[in-house]
């Protein structure tokens, strides 16, 4: 039901599952495991799998830290996007990748659940797409000495409040990775 006019596709988007972003997150391993079964539950519904990768003086381009996780693997043809923001609209292709596939309605997976996630789910829900939030496939570190809730509280609350978020035209959702319908 998204507001973008002759997009009926949908496209799994996976965020910042890089080595130095996920490295002692919390719930790591099982997140990184719900990814990599949407993944392949994606590739085989036909449904396109976008990835998006962060840089910036903590994550140089091509350094070890910068590179995806070894247990998800890009194929040849899955467009990448490379951001420097939160939001993984901004100052990237994201939008004329989407576009140029017909792609209204996302599935967002990734990390962090309170900078990057958040904002990406946000960015593409005032842009017109219908948003499903993943909720046991996005993670984030700990940071509570620095005043946040603790991880596990930050994820059950980013997945509650997304759960409810609305919008005229547009579809918002949290769902877990047993749930997920790639139907077009």
């Amino acid at each position: 039901m998204t507001t973008l006019a002759d997009r009926p596709g949908v496209a799994l988007i996976v965020i910042d599952v890089q080595n130095g972003v996920v490295q002692g997150a919390y719930e790591r391993d099982a997140v990184v495991a719900n990814i990599g079964t949407l993944v392949d539950r994606a590739r085989s519904a036909g449904v396109e799998v976008v990835w998006v990768q962060h840089h910036s003086d903590e994550l140089p381009r091509d350094s070890e830290v910068w590179q995806y996780v070894p247990e998800l693997v890009r194929r040849a043809g899955e467009p990448v996007v490379h951001k420097a923001y939160g939001d993984s609209f901004e100052e990237t292709d994201l939008e004329s990748v989407l576009a140029g596939r017909g792609v209204g309605k996302l599935v967002v997976a990734g990390a962090q659940t309170d900078a990057c996630v958040r904002s990406t789910l946000h960015g593409a829900f005032t842009r017109g797409y219908d948003v499903t939030l993943v909720g046991d496939a996005h993670t984030t570190e700990d940071l509570s000495a620095y005043g946040a809730p603790p991880p596990g509280q930050v994820i059950a609350h980013t997945n509650l409040y997304w759960r409810y978020q609305t919008a005229p035209g547009r579809t918002a959702g949290t769902v877990d990775t047993a749930e997920v319908d790639f139907a077009v």
